[in-house]
């Protein structure tokens, strides 16, 4: 399994998201979860879509869980 593919500019394309630097830095400062409580795949900003690939990711320990475990720290910095 080749996790070395996956970047955080990756998953935000995977997600339909601009993924350029300074957007996925944009995203997260303007999408902060304040509260530890908030799982990251319950987040009210993501489409149903979006929702269920994070979930499935870290359900499943799939080759993408590595860099959405890092956006869901990001997330909650």
């Amino acid at each position: 399994m080749d996790r070395s593919a996956h970047t955080m500019n990756t998953l935000f394309e995977q997600l339909g998201l601009a993924s350029d630097n300074s957007s996925i830095d944009q995203f997260i400062r303007t999408h902060t979860l304040f509260s530890q409580t908030i799982k990251i795949d319950e987040a009210t900003f993501w489409t149903p879509s979006q929702a269920g690939f994070i979930k499935e990711c870290l359900d499943s320990d799939s080759d993408w869980a590595e860099i959405v475990d890092e956006l869901n720290i990001r997330l909650h910095s």
